[in-house]
């Protein structure tokens, strides 16, 4: 059974240590240290959006901050009034913590997610230079993330051609269409292109369905959709009877 619990992580840009703040905390006396505590705060704010807390309605403070950050009390109170001058901590009204900037450093993921990266990371190894995969090496890919993998390897080719790469359209940014192909959705169907676009973004991230080709579902959907629309033609006799003038 899959395991779809969610996992936080914290994303750091490579330029992370080079950033002012970090920069002058890290040049104090136990600045390392500091910078050491921020880390582990960062982590333990992020399954609450940031801010510093055992659950829903008990704050950490400090002494509880100390203890799950294993340094001394007065360490720790040196440490957030550091954070606090230099703006990577606030303290809210409640009296709660709240780290700055959370937002750029929050990753979400699951252990499910997890096995999909590592598949599609594995079989783009085995993939040789030609696109074909390494006799060595089978094809394992997972059947619920072939056309998802086909999607990425679509948009890598496009770009090696020096091709512009399909843009992410839709509500959940999944709905990939190169410039040409949404120029013709929109020429074609000027009044329903956003709508269908819409619809089959929701459709996608509810079900979790992919597709090789977004413009060519779209446009099956809304030629289905106009057939369905479409009245029905009935059959009418115009044979010839007795009587009738011809």
């Amino acid at each position: 059974m899959a395991d779809n619990r969610k996992y936080y992580y914290l994303k750091l840009k490579e330029t992370y240590f080079d950033d002012d703040s970090i920069v002058l905390l890290e040049s104090m006396q136990d600045g390392i240290l500091y910078s050491y505590i921020l880390l582990k705060l960062y982590l333990k704010s992020l399954k609450h959006g940031g801010r510093l807390q055992l659950d829903e309605s008990i704050p950490y403070t400090p002494q509880m901050i100390a203890t799950i950050t294993r340094q001394q009390i007065g360490t720790v109170e040196r440490a957030i009034k550091i954070f606090l001058q230099l703006g990577l901590m606030e303290q809210m009204p409640d009296g709660a913590f709240y780290m700055s900037n959370i937002e750029l450093l929050i990753g979400q993921s699951s252990t499910e997610g997890e096995r999909k990266r590592r598949a599609r990371q594995a079989n783009r190894l085995a993939l040789n230079p030609g696109g074909q995969m390494s006799a060595h090496c089978p094809d394992v890919r997972p059947p619920e993330i072939e056309k998802e993998i086909e999607l990425e390897i679509k948009i890598e080719r496009e770009l090696e051609k020096g091709q512009t790469a399909p843009a992410a359209f839709g509500r959940y940014q999944n709905v990939f269409l190169s410039a040409g192909e949404l120029a013709e959705l929109q020429t074609d169907f000027p009044t329903i292109c956003q709508e269908y676009i819409e619809r089959l973004s929701e459709y996608m991230a509810s079900t979790g369905k992919q597709y090789k080709s977004h413009a060519a579902t779209i446009r099956r959907w809304i030629a289905d959709d106009r057939r369905k629309a479409a009245p029905a033609v009935r059959n009418r006799d115009y044979s010839v009877k007795d009587g009738d003038t011809v």
